[in-house]
């Protein structure tokens, strides 16, 4: 599991609010039920900012559309981002709510490459139709982080591509979507941020991922905090707030300015 059940987001450095949050962390969102292009239904959370045109689309990691992620839908607002996360599992655990503990691990393995795309897909458009995001970002976290890269190959119309620690190399030959497999048609920039003491993610992945985008001249940074463990952007890691810090300020840079070494 990526986080515990009861983990939020850590919070937004103050000086890069637009505006104040309420207590509960973030500006504010609700639930949108979603249909896909193949006629499947999920669960989607959309938090709107006051103003503003850029967007970001939150891809979980395996457990799907977690409390987690709203929240930090919520906090994406609150910097001026319009934000929407999305489930991966309406197809097979319906679209209600979950206990944060949920046995999501057999809806995990029904997921397809193909489902997660298509879903996508219906979340970006979601998020141009209901806000005035113009310039929409992909982010996302494990197996949402994958997500993310491929969405720089398989995705147009997007402006850049964030993933927080996701496997972008094979894990077996039998590993159907491999990011590293796909750097030859990514057509937007790429941000990549990992833990140096992940203990899933090897140093080698990374460095092949990221020589693999500059062999191909997709304009990237890819960062690796030393010492900070896979899933280090989660407030319970106290002793991680400088790396989340920074995280923040790279991702909100990257948003603002489309230059992925950019920070707010």
């Amino acid at each position: 599991m990526c986080y515990p059940p009861d983990a939020r987001p850590p919070e937004i450095p103050a000086d890069l609010l637009r505006v104040m949050p309420p207590i509960s962390g973030g500006a504010g969102g609700a639930d949108v039920v979603l249909t896909s292009e193949d006629g499947g239904r999920f669960r989607a959370y959309l938090a709107k900012a006051q103003d503003g045109e850029a967007g970001v689309v939150i891809a979980p990691d395996v457990r799907g559309l977690h409390p987690f992620y709203e929240e930090l839908a919520e906090r994406f607002a609150s910097a001026g981002i319009h934000a929407i996360a999305f489930d991966y599992f309406g197809r097979t655990a319906g679209t209600e709510r979950r206990p944060p503990d949920w046995a999501y691990q057999e809806h995990n393995a029904k997921n397809t490459t193909a489902q997660i795309l298509a879903d996508l897909t219906t979340a970006i458009g979601h998020l141009r139709g209901a806000t005035d995001a113009r310039s929409i970002y992909v982010m996302g976290f494990c197996k949402g982080g994958r997500v993310a890269f491929n969405s720089a190959a398989e995705h147009s119309g997007t402006a850049g591509a964030i993933g927080f620690y996701g496997w972008p190399t094979r894990r077996s030959d039998e590993d159907p979507s491999a990011p590293i497999d796909s750097v030859d048609r990514m057509h937007v920039p790429v941000l990549g941020l990992f833990g140096g003491a992940d203990q899933g993610i090897p140093q080698s992945s990374i460095d092949a991922f990221e020589k693999a985008l500059s062999d191909r001249a997709v304009r990237h940074v890819i960062h690796t905090y030393p010492g900070a463990p896979h899933s280090f952007f989660d407030r319970t890691f106290a002793e991680y707030k400088s790396e989340s810090d920074d995280a923040w300020r790279r991702v909100l840079g990257f948003i603002r300015t489309g230059d992925p070494a950019a920070r707010a």
